[in-house]
This record gives C-alpha cells, structure tokens and sequence, in this order.
C-alpha cells in the first residue's frame, strides 16, 4: 500500500502523529472535565511538544460508568466553510486526505480487566495449547535461478536440497521453508552463505516415460535470528508489541508437513482423502480440509484448528467437464456463441493434462477456446507454411483418432505461440480450487456438507489433531514444539437478555427474550408509522391479481395489528408488468399515483417478483432509491402463495422502519440506564466494505457508513454509500475537502453528514462517537486505525472548533475461526436446541489477547450448524469502558435488530452496514457491474471510480437497507 505524507494543517486536532503514541513521551495532566466525560479531550498535537498522547489520556483516566449529563445547549455546530489560504491548503479540486503513515508504536487500547456480568461457566474452544520452543529460530534468504513463480516447484527444489545435503552441508538440520524466499532452521547451518547447484526432473513430463531434468541455482543466505524471548515475554502480558517474525515462522514449521500431505489453500489444507468429495454440480465437487494457525493468547502460544470445505473442479475429462458445465449432449450436438463463451469462463486458467500420449502426462494451463471446431482448424508445420490440420496432425504424430471434431480445441501457451489440444485428448489435473463464484444450487450443496452440528464438529477437530500427530511430525520434533490434544477449556460466562420496550397500547408493554428470541404476539411497535398511500407491481405472471389482492390485504392487516396504521386500500389497483419493463412499470405507477392524490407522493410500493428474477430486484431497488424516491418493499412469489403469520410478520416489521419507525427499543435505555450512552448524546456509528468477488479485477469497492438517529434510544440508523477503488480497504470518504469555485475551501464526507443528521434529529450535537467497524483483517487494524480516526477527528473539527467527542474505535469479525463449544453436550441447560452456546456467551481471557481489548461474544442462538462467535477488538478507547460496558451494550444492541424478533450476531450497526454496501452494488450502471469503474480505478490512489448515483434525501433518512 503506496504511503503518502500526510498534509499538515494550522488545526493541532487533525492529524494523528504515530509518534505521539510512544509509551515513552512525557504526558501532561488531563483536566479532570475532560475525564468525567464533562467536556471533549484536548486536541491531537502536530508535533510533539510534551503534550498528552491520546494512549496517555486512555490510561490516565479513572475508568468509570460515564460522567454526568453534559450542558448540550452550550455551543452550536457550525459548519466552517474557508478559503485555501486560510486552512493552510492548495486551491486544486479536491483535496484528498492521504494515508497517515503507519507505525508499530502505535498502542492499540489495553484490556481495562476481565467482565465479571453474567452466570459463568466452562466452554471450550477449539484451541490446542503449544508448548513454546527453547531453541534459536534461524531465518535465511533463499534465492532461485531461474526464478521460479511455483511454490510446489519452489518446495520440489528445496526438498531435493534437504535430501542432497542435509547430512553434509545443512549440519543435520531439517529446515522449513514458506515456498518463497525465507528458510528457518533451529538452530544455525554451518555457513552464512552458501550456493548450490539442484536438478530437478519435471514431473509435470511424464509418469514412466521420458523425463525432463533442470538445473537450479540456490543461494542460501543467514538473515537473522527470531527473538523467543521477546515472544515469551509478549505472551506473559510483559510487552505488548508482537514479535511476527517469530510467530510467523512457527506457524511455517507447524504448516511444512500438512504442505507436503496436503493441498494448501491459504491457511488450510485440503484433501479428497479427508472426507469422500461431494458433487456440487457443473464439474465442481466439494473437498473437505481444516484450517491451521499459530496465536498468541493469554495461554500462551496457541494453535488453531478448524474444519473447511471448499468447492474444487472434478479432475474429469474434459469432454465430460463440459457435458457437466453445460448440462446436455455435446457429443453430438453443435456448440452454440453462449455455450463457446460459457466453456472459455470456465476453462480459462484451468491445468490440463494430456492422455493422448500413454504415460507421459504432460501439464498446460488454458488460455483460451479456438473459435472454429477442430475439424477446421489448420497451423503450419515447417518453415515453408506448409499446412496441416490438427486432425492430421494428432493421428500422424500420436496415432490418435479425434471422434469429436466439432468440437472446439483448447489454447495453451501464450498468445503469440498457442497450442491446439483437442478437448478429448484431455483432463483437468487434480487438486484445482474454484475461484469463481458459485451458483444458487452448488452453494446450497456446499453448505449442506460444511453444516455441522457441534458435536460433530468439535468430533472431526478432535481427530484431525489426532491424524496430524504433531508429536511425530519431524519439524515439529526438530524445533522443538510440542502441541496439546486437547481442546482449551475456558472461563465464559452467559450475559443476561436485556428487556424490550413495545408499545403501551398492547397486552405485553414489555418483553424479555428467552434464549435470544421472543415474538410480536399481544405486543405493538414502539412507533408505528402510517401508510396513507401504497401501490403494488406484480411482476410475477403465476400470480393472479385476485391472489395478490388477497395478498396485500393481509399484509395491511398484519401491518395494523403490529401497531401500524395502514390503508387497507391501494392507490392504484394493482398493476401487472413484465420483468423486462421494470423502469418503464415504476414510473408508470408512480406518476400515476400522484396525480390520483392530487400532488402527494407515493409512501410505499409493494413488488411482487418472481422467485427467480435474475437482476430484477436490483433494478427495482436502484430506480426506486436513487432516480423516484420511493420505499419499497419486495416479496417473492413462493411468499405470496404460501401466507404464514411468521413472515407477515418480519415484513411488517421491515415495512415499519423503512418508513421511519422504531419496532422496539431497550427498555435500559429509555430509561437512561446504559452506561457511556445514556449519561450524554452519543452517536453509534457501523462501517463496512465489501469488495467484488474474485475474478473481478477492476470492479470498486463499495463503502458504507451507519450511525444511530435518536438518542437515548440508539434503535434508528441512516446510512450513507460510496463507491471507492477497487479492494481499498480504508474508506475514502469518510471526510473529503474539496474546492468551491464560490464558497472556497468546502468540508464534506459521511462522518460530517451523519453527525448534522444527527443533530437535525435530535435538537442535540453527540458527544461521545462509538465506531463498530467490520471487514477488517488482523494486518490492516493499525492502518485502517490511523486512517480512519484521523477523518473521524478532522469530520468533527469541521462543524465547529474544538469540537473533539471522545471516540471508541471497535472492529468486529466474523471471518475468523475461533469456534465455541458447550461443556457438556448432554447437558440441555448450557446448550440451545441447535446444540450450541447460548446466546450471551462472552469470553475474554485465555484464548483472547494476552494484553489487547477484545472478546468473543456469540449473541445470538444457533439455527443449524455451528454457531460463530463475533470477535470484538476495542482498538482505540477514548471513553474508558469497561470489559462490562462494552460486552453488555454489543450484548443488548445484537437485540435491538430491526428486521426479526431475534438476537442477531453481529452488532447491529456493523450489519446494517454490511446491508447497505450489499444493496448500493445494485447501485451501479449494468456495464459498471460487469467491466467495473470507468478509468479502472484498479485499487490505486490515481484511478477514478465513477460514484455511486445518490440516493434520494427521503431515502436516507431511513433505515432503506432493512
């Protein structure tokens, strides 16, 4: 990731300086206003003249339940609009904020002591304790000439090295090697440098036949030596700086054998061998494997196992791949445009291997699909342009007859020497994940085979460490670590369900779920709103209009029953469309809706669509939120014929905060009893990127930025979208400067726009932000920390000066592997009817940090499967929680999900972000989709990324996503 020197400004408060965060620089007295919570905390300095580090302040200040109610009517945000000269800026466009310059000096929150809230009990964790080695850890660089892209071939050379020399000029040692350019050893080699001389057969050449030998050039040269006693140190909770170096090469020992047995994708291993492979359909299969990491925790050094699957492509021959891809005859049947296009997808990049040639098995990667059958395809043969068919060619050369020659070949090599090979005289070669992504039917295939109960799973974790025999595995042996077989056994304990406020007027003014869910019976919205004008499309051509009536008219009295007030009556009658119309259809009804009430717009459309609608939905939702303005909400046919109570229900529920109401909220907080959020106005914010799938390479990410609207009650969120470049992680435009030809130097960015929407709602400014933010990995926290409270502080100092709330900075992650299992499994009190954890089980010791702010928290009661707990990490902490506050408000909010009656498992405004990124791709024009962002914009600072089109103002006041 390119680094850019921050621009400096007058304002001390906009820049965060890595160096200020050093534990080391002196620090000033905080004033006791700002350590109640009384007032904001003292600017960010520049430069470092003795002043308070915000690391200085977090630890300085008393931790306490919030401070007293603050004075909010004492200064007004106001909006600064200046010239350049004045904020010290260039006059050039926009004016982008650059990346603050990354530093391991930066101290992330530390664990403020362990919660005590909540039953405790025992849990355990899919965690084997690894016993920290006593030898010297050895880094060499390894050099290969040629240079060679492989990391199979890479680790075929170092192999045939080890087995050469191992005795002789390695001193005995058995090294480990990461496929690339680092080899450890336990202890020194012999020499500091050293080269040598390899031939390796190409096996890739045959199986009895000829063979192929090269010579490769290998230079092994001494780096360094990996500090264990920095490691040891870190884990005891002495140091709170990781030393990666060492944790990565034990992570290398521990990986080497299972690379060998194994086929490694990332940090798993796979293998057909593990569990019989499953057919997901239209070649693909799915294969089973585990998943494998080194942690540091408060254990000590610990060793992560999971279970895996993924979706590989069947080592078929290709004739009956393609039969497989297309789902019919190609043995006699012509191929047509849509199918060769299909084939080339599908094929592209794929390893083949040749059966034309007895034993030997030569290896091609395809490049492309001729666009003529193999009958006609011709290539010269000599110098003189002599030509020969591919037909003649194959009986001549190999004796081998083509039956299929309407067929097309397939292209190996490069584009200026391609090689034909007929699809018969081949087969794709084993072990070759599926990149792509998958369809409706193989996703459901797959997830049958990855959904495990967790008494099967924690089973199948058990004997993986058993099959892999760490004991016996001779890197393992030779480094000196010893690793555990048994499953960690943790302290957690079960947060109690927090009480639900609903409205007055029903039987049941308050609930208190049980084992994470409850139910809209005898309960009423908190704030049910009113639906005066509603139209329904019907696109769905099964559905009969009487059917849709009836429909509707249910949905209006589950509506009303809720706490709405609806209309029984539409606008229009309904209205019926073909798929193919959909813009033409919405406006359709939407003009004629408003002149039927004289002026007054549209409040809700309801779309009925057919259960498979291809790119319906999304049209339909783009056009109703960026180009009409209308709340929409869509039901499928499947829905439609088959009424229950339970879905008219949820989408009464979805109905009501779209249109701006609240289901339920806490009864904590209505009552001003949530601490470090009820004491003041606060402001909870959810961010999240999601970025194109794999294969896309130059589609944008796309970002997106929630923030609660109502305080004390933190139940409404809005939400803003942006498009960025492609897999950029650090949103862009959280704050943005940009030159005004009239107004001069203009701030803008959705912190800033989420904050004055805060005000508009609530008459009140925030004075204290809480930030969940999603999607992030391990190896961004301190980049993505940096970046992004940096454009928090400078979106604040914005409205007014010296306006600075103190801000929480948590990362939520779903995308890890920790798993958590009950006790006791026959034990039915500590397990939900899933079989898993029950909702409310937090940990944060043993198996979390050995120093940092994080905990596993599983909110949420498993349906199917194994239950993921949501890990939390607190990484910057300016309003001093507690391990209580915060794991009971992420606890409570995970209750306050507006779209079911169940507790979710992820904090809300983390997954209404999600929501809203997923929804805003829908945003982009058809060839945006397709070819991605017009001038690339592939992940650089430079390209342009054509925005996103915006959405209506009515549109994003409300929770739209929903």
């Amino acid at each position: 990731m390119p680094v850019r020197q921050m621009r400096e400004s007058s304002e001390q408060h906009l820049v965060i300086k890595p160096h200020l965060q050093n534990p080391m620089n002196g620090a000033k007295k905080v004033p006791r206003a700002v350590q109640n919570g009384k007032g904001p905390p003292p600017p960010l300095p520049q430069e470092p003249h003795n002043q308070t580090s915000s690391h200085a302040r977090n630890k300085g200040r008393r931790r306490g339940r919030g401070g007293r109610k603050c004075d909010q009517g004492d200064v007004l945000m106001r909006p600064i609009v200046t010239s350049g000269v004045e904020n010290g800026s260039t006059m050039c466009g926009e004016i982008e904020m650059g990346y603050p310059t990354s530093s391991k000096s930066l101290t992330f929150a530390p664990r403020p002591g362990f919660g005590q809230v909540g039953t405790k009990c025992i849990v355990k964790g899919n965690h084997f304790f690894a016993e920290l080695p006593d030898k010297d850890l050895n880094q060499y660089d390894v050099s290969i000439t040629p240079e060679v892209s492989s990391k199979a071939v890479n680790r075929s050379i170092i192999a045939e090295l080890v087995r050469l020399y191992k005795e002789s000029d390695l001193g005995m040692r058995l090294p480990a090697y990461d496929g690339r350019k680092s080899l450890y050893t336990a202890g020194p080699l012999p020499f500091s440098w050293r080269e040598f001389k390899i031939k390796v057969v190409d096996d890739e050449d045959g199986v009895n036949g000829p063979k192929r030998e090269r010579e490769y050039r290998v230079v092994i040269k001494f780096v360094a030596r990996a500090n264990l006693h920095h490691l040891g140190q870190f884990l005891a909770g002495k140091r709170a700086d990781a030393p990666q170096e060492a944790l990565q090469i034990l992570d290398i020992v521990l990986r080497e054998l299972s690379s060998k047995r194994f086929c490694p994708i990332g940090r798993s291993f796979f293998s057909p061998d593990i569990r019989t492979p499953q057919r997901l359909g239209e070649g693909l299969e799915s294969w089973c494997g585990f998943y494998q990491s080194i942690r540091p925790t408060q254990m000590g050094l610990s060793l992560n196992i999971d279970m895996a699957s993924a979706a590989f492509i069947e080592p078929l021959p290709v004739v009956e791949y393609v039969g497989q891809l297309l789902g019919k005859d190609i043995l006699s049947r012509q191929l047509s445009d849509a199918d060769r296009i299909k084939i080339k997808k599908a094929l592209r990049g794929v390893k083949v291997e040749v059966t034309h040639r007895g034993s030997v098995r030569r290896k091609y990667r395809v490049s492309g699909l001729t666009s003529q059958p193999t009958r006609e395809l011709v290539f010269p043969v000599d110098e003189n342009s002599t030509m020969k068919s591919v037909v003649e060619y194959f009986q001549e050369m190999y004796g081998f007859t083509i039956k299929y020659t309407h067929l097309p070949c397939l292209q190996v090599g490069n584009q200026k020497k391609a090689n034909y090979l007929p699809m018969e005289a081949c087969k794709i070669v084993e072990g070759q994940r599926y990149t792509k992504r998958l369809n409706e039917k193989q996703i459901t295939a797959l997830l049958k085979v990855t959904c495990q109960r967790p008494r099967d799973r924690e089973s199948d974790i058990l004997r993986t460490i058993q099959h892999n025999a760490y004991d016996q595995d001779p890197y393992a042996k030779e480094f000196g670590i010893k690793i555990s077989e048994k499953l960690a056994s943790v302290e957690a304990r079960i947060l109690p369900a927090p009480w639900l406020k609903y409205h007055e007027s029903g039987k049941e003014k308050n609930c208190l779920p049980q084992v994470g869910q409850w139910n809209m019976m005898n309960k009423k919205m908190i704030n049910g709103m009113t639906v005066s004008r509603w139209a329904c499309i019907n696109f769905s051509r099964s559905v009969q209009d009487t059917v849709a009536l009836s429909f509707c008219t249910e949905l209006a009295q589950m509506c009303q029953v809720s706490g709405m007030e609806f209309n029984p009556e539409p606008v229009i009658p309904i209205y019926n469309a073909k798929p193919e119309h959909v813009e033409k259809a919405l406006k359709h009804v939407y003009h004629v809706s408003s002149n039927k009430t004289k002026g007054k717009e549209l409040e809700l459309l309801l779309a009925i669509l057919p259960d498979n609608n291809g790119s319906l939905y999304g049209d339909l939702k783009r056009i109703c939120e960026t180009d009409l303005g209308l709340i929409s909400q869509c039901c499928l046919t499947k829905h439609v014929f088959k009424i229950t109570k339970q879905y008219l229900a949820n989408v009464s529920l979805k109905i009501n905060v779209k249109m701006g109401g609240r289901n339920t909220v806490l009864v904590d907080a209505v009552s001003c009893r949530i601490p470090l959020v009820s004491d003041i106005p606060t402001i909870i914010f959810g961010a999240d990127v999601t970025h194109p799938e794999n294969g896309e390479d130059s589609s944008p990410s796309i970002a997106a930025v929630v923030a609660s609207q109502d305080w004390p009650e933190v139940t409404k969120y809005a939400g803003l979208v942006c498009a960025q470049a492609h897999r950029q992680e650090l949103i862009q435009d959280l704050y943005k400067m940009w030159h005004d030809p009239v107004r001069g130097l203009v701030s803008g960015g959705m912190i800033r726009d989420l904050l004055i929407s805060f005000r508009k709602a609530t008459g009140q400014k925030p004075l204290r932000i809480i930030f969940y933010r999603d999607g992030v990995s391990e190896g961004q926290f301190y980049q993505v920390l940096l970046y992004e409270l940096d454009a928090i502080r400078k979106a604040c100092a914005s409205l007014e000066p010296n306006y600075q709330p103190p801000v929480t900075f948590i990362v939520v992650q779903k995308r890890h592997h920790t798993r958590l299992f009950a006790n006791n499994h026959r034990d039915r009190n500590s397990t939900d009817k899933s079989g898993n954890i029950l909702p409310g089980t937090v940990v944060d010791s043993k198996i979390c940090h050995p120093t940092e702010f994080d905990f596993y928290l599983c909110s949420h009661a498993g349906i199917q499967g194994t239950s993921r707990p949501a890990h939390y990490h607190v990484l910057w902490d300016e309003n001093n929680f507690t391990a209580d506050g915060i794991q009971s408000l992420t606890n409570n909010l995970c209750y306050t999900y507006a779209r079911c009656t169940r507790s979710v498992s992820v904090v809300p405004p983390a997954y209404y972000a999600h929501l809203a990124a997923f929804r805003a791709r829908f945003y982009m024009e058809p060839d945006m989709q397709e070819n991605g962002s017009s001038g690339g914009g592939g992940g650089g600072e430079c390209g342009v990324v054509k925005p996103l089109p915006a959405l209506k103002e009515n549109v994003k006041r409300v929770m739209f996503y929903c």
